[in-house]
Parts: structure tokens; C-alpha cells; sequence
């Protein structure tokens, strides 16, 4: 199962939703900061005020208002990651790849009631299940999912063919792209779009700072045949 997400160079990838276990990992490590700062602001309060009906209020005030507003303020500042989300690396984002707006934000947060308050969720998890694109309630309204930021590709994924042992290295400055720059350069090739193909290799030329490197199809291939041909060589 995948989401087509569109990248910055109009360049479709298709992105893993994240799992039903990595969404409810993030929302554990999310509950124990909250935990963390419950404990820590109950016990400064306490030890600055007796009681009375003032420190009730900043009670609501200091510790729950944080907590409710956790989420909204983190994903929107966070690039749509809060710290659980983060470190499971995952993140929202909008169905066309676009970085969500505050709107939407907002309207995923308001519906967290709809999906975690009502029978302990059940909703999110069963939403999330059937919908095919990782959406709980609050995504179907904001027109959001939830990703993995970083996909699995292995070195296997990374060649197209088997390198012979006398294979000569062409552009070192293959080294200087990712795997995910070479998984869009994998991807756009099976599309066979001579425009496309163009596009990106003008884009790959540029980040690797070469001069005109000839048909835009043969350099991709050249391209990940040195990149693998590197990641080889530092592997061993």
C-alpha cells in the first residue's frame, strides 16, 4: 500500500502511509511528555502555592492548555511532526505532498476528539485500517495523511542491473545525491516521460555540477550505476 505524493520537481513518488503501530508509538512517546510535564508542573505549583481556588486555575491553565494544544502547535512548527512523530519519522502531510496550512492543521486537531476521545481509539485505529491512505477521521476532513519520511530502499533497490567487477566509475559526484534522490531517479525512469527524463536529469546535473552530460535517459542509468558502484566501495 502507498500514497502518491507529488515532490517539489513535479516528480510523483509513492510514500508509505505510516503503519497503524508507528502512528500509535508516536502517540506513546507524545503521552509521556505530557506525563513528564503533568508531573513537573503539578510539583513547582505545589510547592509555590497551598492551594485555594487560584492555584486550581493555573492548574488548567499551566498544565492542561499546553497538553491541548500540544499537538496543533508542534505539527505546525515541526514541519507536521510532534516529537513522537519525529522520532518514528513520520509526519503529515497534505494528499498532493504540499505542506499542510494552518486551516488544515486545525481542522485535524479539533477532529482528535472524534478520533482518540470516542471509545478509546477504536475510530482512529478502524479509520485508519479500512481507508487504504493511513487517514484517520481528522485527515479525511483536512485532506491529510501521515507518512514515513524516510523510505526503505535497500542497495538492491538502488541498482538496475548487477555491476560487472571491471565496472568503471563515471561521475563521482554521485556521491554527493541520497537515496531518496536516487529513488526519484528510479521512479521517474519507469515512466518513460522524455520530459520528465529531461527535467530531472537537468536537475541532477545541476546538484552534481557537471556540464552538459549528453542523453538525459543514459545519464539517470549512469548515475545510479555510480551511486551503487560508491555505496559498494564504502561498504566494504
Amino acid at each position: 500500500m502507498s500514497v502518491q505524493i507529488n515532490t517539489s520537481q513535479n516528480v510523483q513518488l509513492d510514500y508509505e502511509p505510516a503503519s497503524i503501530g508507528e502512528r500509535i508509538l508516536a502517540n506513546v512517546i507524545d503521552y509521556l511528555i505530557y506525563l513528564a510535564w503533568v508531573i513537573l508542573t503539578a510539583f513547582l505549583l505545589k510547592s509555590m502555592n497551598g492551594g485555594g481556588d487560584s492555584s486550581q486555575f493555573f492548574f488548567y491553565l499551566i498544565i492542561i492548555l499546553p497538553i491541548l494544544m500540544y499537538p496543533l502547535l508542534s505539527e505546525y512548527f515541526l514541519n507536521g511532526q510532534t516529537i513522537g512523530k519525529r522520532a518514528l519519522s513520520i509526519k503529515v502531510v497534505m494528499l498532493d505532498g504540499s505542506k499542510p496550512t494552518l486551516g488544515a492543521y486545525i481542522l485535524r486537531w479539533i477532529l482528535i476528539i472524534v478520533d482518540l476521545g470516542i471509545f478509546s481509539q477504536l475510530i482512529a485505529v478502524l479509520t485508519i485500517a479500512i481507508n487504504g491512505k493511513g487517514q484517520r477521521v481528522g485527515d479525511i476532513a483536512a485532506g491529510t495523511t501521515v507518512i514515513r519520511t524516510e523510505k526503505r530502499v535497500s542497495l538492491g533497490q538502488v541498482m538496475y542491473q548487477q555491476l560487472p567487477e571491471d565496472y568503471r566509475l563515471k561521475y563521482p559526484e554521485a556521491s554527493n545525491l541520497t537515496d531518496r534522490d536516487i529513488e526519484t531517479i528510479r521512479q521517474v525512469l519507469r515512466r518513460r516521460n522524455d520530459n520528465l527524463t529531461f527535467s530531472t536529469a537537468e536537475r541532477v546535473r545541476t546538484v552534481m555540477n557537471l556540464n552538459d552530460v549528453g542523453d538525459a535517459d543514459l545519464f539517470l542509468r549512469t548515475v545510479i550505476n555510480d551511486y551503487a558502484y560508491l555505496a559498494l566501495k564504502e561498504a566494504q
